[in-house]
């Protein structure tokens, strides 16, 4: 079906509180006060609440009026406004007011978010109105950190209203009166859309989504966001196919009060992390312990690491101070957020698992640790400051190293135009849908061409053909045509017409595994003497040996064993000698941050050093025009020279690191066609480097034909070692499509066991299965996910029609140098990454002091 365009409703602002105001409760479970007073509201349901808003001091903004009437309608679709607004309540009042005129048992209100830890926030925001209501509803909420007796409780009777999360939902579609206890859902609500949109979580709401408006024709789905670009498509994606989405919006903005923390020098050979700790006394200096304050980082080991300084530097602040990351033991996280919300907590250093849905009233202003990478994640986490209507958004940038001081201009210049990136969602990933088959089989059974139909419903799978259909349910039967004869992938049976899942094994494997986040499997970190830690990733505590000391939730810790997938440890006497890196920590540099930036930059070549940012960074934009150029908007910059390691090429797209990675690749195939020759690749998010220990015709090569489009995929196939790409993405693969489980508790199989089988999986299809649907989906995934294919060849095109603008120069210059240290920095040497920089430093430097 042709989707429809969605119906957009502008509206002006009114008068209303932030959602999620008050503090959470200690309870887990939400049900009216028994015995009760009455309610002082009179009248129906909807007027109640409108009088509850009135004796709150509250105006219902005109856009949540709008989206309540929508919802009286039937309508389905997304309400897009600023973080703080009063989202929640926007689509929350309408289902609660009709679920409270009909009072009926059983589920009437779901609420979706992608983080279990805002629940708590979402289950005190959603029982307060119930004050204003007689009518008997109970509000809980189903994560992966309630309790099993409530769990028990509600597989028996699910509340009128359920706060869960995409992975709970989909453990909850396997029960086998799943039909029954959805039958009466009237609405569902999906928090922080945009969070779930491009990513294999979103497709699997989705799915789940088309299974519940199957349960419950009636059902209306809204979703809420702060931070999209694509809003039709958005909403488009979340009610699916069958309906026209409505789009419910507001002009409410609020201000965006960006700073940088200007170093006091920087350094005309820059390289990544050089700036480090270098600012921490200068962020020590600008923080205010009367003023709550979120210093948020990119990656954990970055959050340990300020964290500690901070804690060193200041240590009057320790009863002030704290850190929050996601691999934290839930209950120190949930006395961190207790301590920013009552005011005990003013300082707390966290990562992005902080960024969405929780509200800290409390909290004022925020830091941004290095380059934010990208608009909508730097709005999002400004917005947790003063996190009311109307309110300044205050956030303060610091830099890493001297060039993300371009990266800060360029992101103050796109956050003042709104250049927030899109989110697109997959196309029909047939992991997930195998996935999501087997949850079908257990939550009662389906029949194929049932199925094929409502699966069809869910945006991304629109397009789904009979014969893919029919191949995911192929593997999920059999394990495809070369799995057939092992027992263990005959997941799914067909009786009378109606598939199952009758090995009572299997079916626990599958709840146990339900989901599609995949990374390195994680281990318990335990003190020997008792007491949970949180978690680390296998493969970093493989690397311990006893006695390594290292830093993790804020304390020092001595590795002593790692055992049955848990690593034991101690308090350390001796210093840390490292901190835990966890994977996937390498944000690239957004389409919308990098063209800012290129505009920056090309301001910059025009001589305009009006930005504050821009005027600290001048002595290596100066150095860079001095002995190339600044690059420009409408060309591109390539260098040429020669040092005592070889010819180099040094090209500045300014695209990101994963574009640049396969445009590396690519352009270093394609030169070798001209003549032969060896080249050693390094990348970053500015540019690459190509370099080559004999001579080589740049010049001469660097023409538009180089960079066309034709041939890319064949080109890039050629280019890269796919195979062990695909590999290593296969992995993830058939661990979402469940032909590899971890196990059940207490016999979980290591990271490398689920390698070794996933691989075996891999080697078994390639060999009898080439065509299999899986492998292409690896392929595609790896083209997409490792170098950004579709940006890519975006990237192709405009390097293929504007110039590219050659310079010789004598010794790299001040934007080729991070890519030189790139490179060194995977050499082997038994010289120290910083004695090699600073040698390479006094060599060039005494270049540049030489006669011309």
């Amino acid at each position: 079906m042709q989707p429809t365009k969605p119906r957009r409703r502008n509206r002006m602002r009114g008068k209303h509180a932030p959602e999620n105001q008050t503090e959470a409760p200690k309870r887990t479970r939400a049900k009216r006060p028994v015995p009760r007073s009455p309610s002082p509201y009179q009248g129906a349901p909807l007027e109640q609440l409108r009088q509850w808003f009135a004796a709150k001091g509250w105006t219902p903004y005109a856009f949540q009026e709008e989206a309540w009437a929508a919802y009286a309608r039937g309508d389905s679709g997304l309400i897009h406004v600023p973080t703080g607004a009063g989202k929640t309540y926007a689509a929350y009042i309408g289902p609660l007011a009709d679920a409270a005129e009909r009072n009926e048992k059983g589920l009437q209100v779901l609420y979706l978010t992608p983080l279990r830890a805002v629940s708590r926030d979402v289950e005190q925001a959603l029982r307060e109105p119930l004050l204003a209501l007689d009518a008997d509803l109970e509000v809980e909420s189903r994560t992966g950190d309630t309790s099993s007796s409530v769990r028990q409780r509600q597989r028996e009777r699910l509340p009128q209203v359920l706060i869960t999360t995409p992975e709970s939902l989909s453990l909850l579609l396997t029960q086998e009166q799943a039909a029954e206890n959805f039958a009466s859902l009237r609405a569902v609500i999906v928090d922080e859309w945009h969070e779930l949109l491009a990513s294999k979580r979103g497709t699997q709401v989705e799915l789940a989504l088309a299974r519940l408006r199957h349960f419950a024709p009636g059902l209306r789905i809204w979703a809420l966001s702060a931070t999209l670009a694509n809003l039709e498509e958005a909403a488009r994606t979340v009610v699916g196919t069958d309906r026209e989405p409505t789009l419910v919006s507001a002009d409410l903005q609020r201000p965006v009060d960006v700073e940088t923390l200007l170093p006091a020098e920087v350094d005309t050979f820059p390289w990544s992390g050089h700036l480090g700790f270098s600012m921490l006394p200068r962020v020590a200096e600008w923080l205010d312990p009367t003023q709550s304050t979120l210093l948020f980082t990119n990656t954990r080991s970055q959050a340990e690491r300020w964290f500690e300084g901070l804690r060193f530097l200041r240590p009057e602040w320790e009863h002030l101070l704290a850190l929050h990351h996601g691999s934290i033991d839930r209950e120190e996280r949930e006395r961190v957020e207790g301590g920013l919300k009552d005011g005990s907590l003013r300082l707390v250093v966290c990562t992005s698992s902080l960024d969405l849905g929780v509200d800290f009233g409390p909290v004022e202003r925020v830091i941004q640790i290095g380059s934010p990478k990208g608009i909508g994640r730097t709005l999002q986490r400004a917005g947790r400051s003063a996190h009311r209507p109307g309110a300044t958004c205050r956030i303060l940038f610091v830099p890493t190293h001297a060039l993300e001081l371009v990266e800060m201009a360029a992101a103050r210049d796109a956050i003042a135009s709104r250049e927030v990136e899109p989110r697109t969602p997959l196309s029909k990933p047939l992991d997930v849908l195998a996935q999501h088959l087997v949850t079908c089989a257990l939550g009662g059974g389906f029949t194929r061409e049932a199925l094929r139909d409502e699966v069809r419903t869910a945006t991304s799978y629109a397009s789904l053909t009979d014969e893919e259909f029919d191949w995911a349910l192929a593997l999920v039967r059999e394990g495809g045509p070369t799995l057939r004869a092992y027992p263990e992938f005959r997941r799914v049976v067909e009786v009378d017409g109606r598939f199952r899942v009758p090995d009572v094994r299997l079916a626990k494997l599958h709840r146990l595994n339900i989901g599609t986040i995949t990374s390195d499997a994680s281990v318990q970190l335990r003190y020997w003497s008792g007491g949970n830690l949180g978690t680390v990733e296998e493969s970093y505590v493989s690397r311990l040996k006893p006695g390594d000391t290292f830093l993790f939730a804020g304390r020092r810790l001595e590795f002593s064993r790692f055992k049955d997938m848990t690593a034991y440890v101690k308090p350390a006497k001796a210093k840390a000698t490292q901190t835990p890196r966890w994977g996937g920590s390498r944000l690239p540099l957004s389409t919308s941050l990098a063209s800012a930036m290129r505009r920056t930059l090309e301001a910059a070549r025009q001589g305009d050093v009006t930005r504050d940012e821009i005027a600290a960074a001048w002595p290596i934009l100066d150095a860079q025009a001095r002995l190339s150029r600044i690059p420009g908007d409408g060309r591109c910059l390539a260098e040429t020279c020669r040092t005592r390691d070889g010819h180099h090429l040094f090209l500045y797209p300014f695209e990101g690191r994963l574009v640049h990675e396969g445009l590396a690749a690519l352009l270093a195939l394609r030169l070798t066609r001209l003549q032969k020759a060896t080249f050693s690749l390094s990348v970053n998010d500015y540019g690459l480097e190509l370099l080559t220990p004999t001579p080589f015709p740049f010049d001469e090569a660097l023409r538009p034909a180089l960079f066309t489009r034709e041939r890319l995929v064949e080109d890039i196939l050629e280019s890269v070692n796919l195979s062990e790409l695909a590999r290593r993405q296969f992995r993830d693969i058939a661990r979402v499509a469940g032909l590899v489980m971890p196990g059940l508790p207490g016999a979980r199989k290591s990271t490398r066991q689920v390698q070794a089988s996933s691989a075996l999986l891999y080697d078994v299809f390639v060999k009898y299965d080439p065509d299999n649907l899986l492998l292409r989906q690896a392929r595609r995934e790896v083209l997409e996910h490792q170098f950004e294919q579709g940006r890519l060849a975006r990237t192709l095109e405009r390097l293929e029609a504007n110039p590219v603008e050659v310079v010789h120069v004598h010794r790299p210059s001040p934007l080729a140098f991070p890519l030189v240290v790139e490179r060194i920095s995977a050499s082997v040497s038994n010289e120290s990454l910083l004695d090699r920089v600073e040698r390479l430093k006094e060599r060039w430097s005494q270049a540049d002091a030489r006669p011309a």
